[in-house]
């Protein structure tokens, strides 16, 4: 009776600590690599692929992945962050949702001995605090359209009147988009951006941010300039219901290069969309199985992308994996 009260005893401990192991997150050991990984949301198509993309190459690279969703706050990225800390994950990565306010947790992140890798958004933070990013020049995206804006609009007389939908105030490609806009349409005077505001990235935020510029300056409008296809495609919506023709009557340009943004240079509603690759998954995984054998990393890695006026939409279309 004794040695079966025993046998018990030890089943029931054995059971408890691997529910309590499960539970809390803790690390198995299986010498498999944990990444921790906290993603912004998903509040556009792209930020959905992009998820889609790292979940997908985690599990073909075998690396154990914990994946948390901050629903666009940054308080959730940070209790994310902290988890993985308490959880002893071999590798940190995140999409900051905006550039500031990192460093406390950076900190800690660093105390615990576990690196840190940035993807797609950068921080203004000391950069010993994290080993890389990987992601975009959102810069240079921001001036690819401002470039095309000035090569395709030439025609246009007089005044070139420019609404603006910012994305999530604070944001890296927010700041940057904006930046390089700013700085090449600069270079001719004709060009000049009435109205700027937030749409935070989102599609009903956009329509609902046009449709404000819309009752304020109506045809006065030439172009729009949208940081995220989502909030492209919401103010396509608005520019429609205002009785006017998105594409025609308003030029449109917008970033990411998603289906949506395809379809709509399809239906001639878009003109043009920078591409800004989601697709990160891999490139990140590489990087974390390197950082978990102690291998150097770059201080950056930039995805390589194009831009796609809607005269290639139909030939591009078919290729989208977004």
């Amino acid at each position: 009776m004794t040695t079966l009260r025993s046998l018990l005893t030890a089943t029931t401990l054995a059971c408890l600590s691997a529910v309590l192991l499960a539970c809390s997150g803790g690390k198995p050991d299986n010498n498999r690599i944990v990444l921790g990984f906290s993603q912004i949301g998903a509040e556009s198509e792209w930020r959905t692929a992009n998820s889609e993309s790292i979940k997908s190459a985690a599990a073909t690279m075998d690396i154990d992945l914990r994946f948390s969703d901050a629903q666009q706050k940054q308080e959730n990225q940070i209790k994310a962050l902290r988890g993985f800390i308490a959880q002893k994950v071999d590798v940190i990565a995140f999409s900051p949702v905006v550039e500031t306010g990192w460093d406390t947790v950076l900190r800690e992140a660093k105390a615990a001995k576990i690196p840190v890798i940035l993807t797609d958004r950068a921080v203004a933070s000391d950069p010993s605090l994290y080993l890389g990013f990987i992601g975009s020049d959102f810069v240079e995206e921001g001036r690819k359209a401002g470039r095309w804006l000035l090569e395709n609009t030439k025609s246009l007389p007089g005044e070139v009147n420019i609404v603006e939908l910012q994305g999530t105030v604070g944001s890296a490609p927010a700041n940057d988009r904006k930046k390089g806009f700013a700085e090449v349409i600069a270079a001719d005077p004709r060009y000049r951006i009435i109205r700027s505001q937030t749409g935070d990235f989102t599609r009903a935020k956009g329509k609902e941010v046009m449709e404000a510029f819309l009752k304020a300056e109506g045809k006065k409008i030439n172009v729009l300039f949208a940081h995220n296809d989502d909030m492209a495609i919401g103010a396509i919506q608005a520019i429609e219901e205002a009785g006017m023709k998105p594409g025609t009557d308003i030029t449109i340009i917008s970033i990411d290069g998603v289906k949506g943004a395809f379809e709509a240079m399809l239906a001639g509603k878009l003109n043009v969309t920078v591409e800004c690759s989601p697709l990160l998954g891999p490139q990140l995984m590489a990087a974390v199985r390197d950082v978990a054998a102690g291998k150097p990393i770059p201080r950056r890695i930039i995805t390589e992308e194009s831009v796609f006026p809607k005269e290639t939409a139909a030939q591009e279309f078919p290729k989208r994996k977004y």
